[in-house]
């Protein structure tokens, strides 16, 4: 049977831990929000990240984390370290993409440790979907924190019918061939069969990126590769 598998950074369940108390909570974002009736109407299954660092997590917490979340919220928890979460998260994405996405170039970090560890988490989201994903299943993954999943997870599941949508501008050509991971992240985003974005002109830097970077073209939106 044909499942929705979602994939974002983080889960709409959010897990805490107040001594040695575990609580369970929906979490406020745009995403959760926007998808949470979609997704409800679907047999899905939600892969992200619960919200708690793994260093505070012993191995029976751990366990009923994922229990739970799989059986009441039709989760899948993905399990980060703070170091993780620091480098990748709020480093990587919040310090490096979302700045020069969205054109404060200034502010832009353009780090190797950071990239590393952007690298090193969208591996850790990849090794968790083989375990989850059924051959007819489609695969939804979501934004800026998880652009090199698409090609990570087609290397393991050749097959695999991926989609990915972008919630933050894709910049111009001239902004975009600043970051020195670009080929990389266009890549990345290369094995969907199909890539959502706001704007028509987002999806034109898109593809203009595209062509004067890796040299492909497209007809009238479709890109052939391999």
């Amino acid at each position: 049977m044909e499942r929705i598998i979602i994939v974002s950074n983080r889960l709409p369940v959010t897990v805490a831990k107040r001594k040695d108390d575990l609580s369970f909570n929906l979490s406020v974002g745009g995403l959760a929000t926007g998808l949470g009736s979609f997704y409800n109407s679907y047999n899905g299954i939600w892969v992200g990240w619960p919200g708690i660092s793994s260093e505070r997590l012993n191995k029976e917490e751990r366990k009923i984390i994922k229990t739970k979340l799989i059986r009441e919220f039709s989760c899948y928890p993905v399990l980060l370290t703070q170091k993780d979460v620091d480098l990748y998260y709020n480093g990587f994405c919040n310090k490096t993409i979302w700045p020069l996405f969205h054109y404060f170039t200034q502010y832009a970090i353009f780090d190797k440790k950071l990239w590393g560890a952007y690298k090193r988490v969208n591996k850790i989201f990849c090794d968790i979907i083989p375990e989850i994903a059924n051959a007819n299943d489609i695969i939804w993954i979501h934004d800026y924190h998880l652009m090199l999943l698409p090609k990570l997870i087609r290397e393991k599941l050749p097959n695999a019918k991926i989609g990915f949508f972008l919630y933050i501008p894709f910049p111009s050509f001239e902004i975009f061939r600043l970051l020195p991971w670009r080929g990389e992240i266009l890549d990345g985003l290369l094995e969907t069969d199909l890539t959502g974005f706001h704007t028509y002109s987002y999806v034109k830097h898109f593809l203009e990126s595209v062509r004067r970077i890796l040299g492909y073209e497209h007809t009238y939106g479709e890109i052939i590769v391999g």
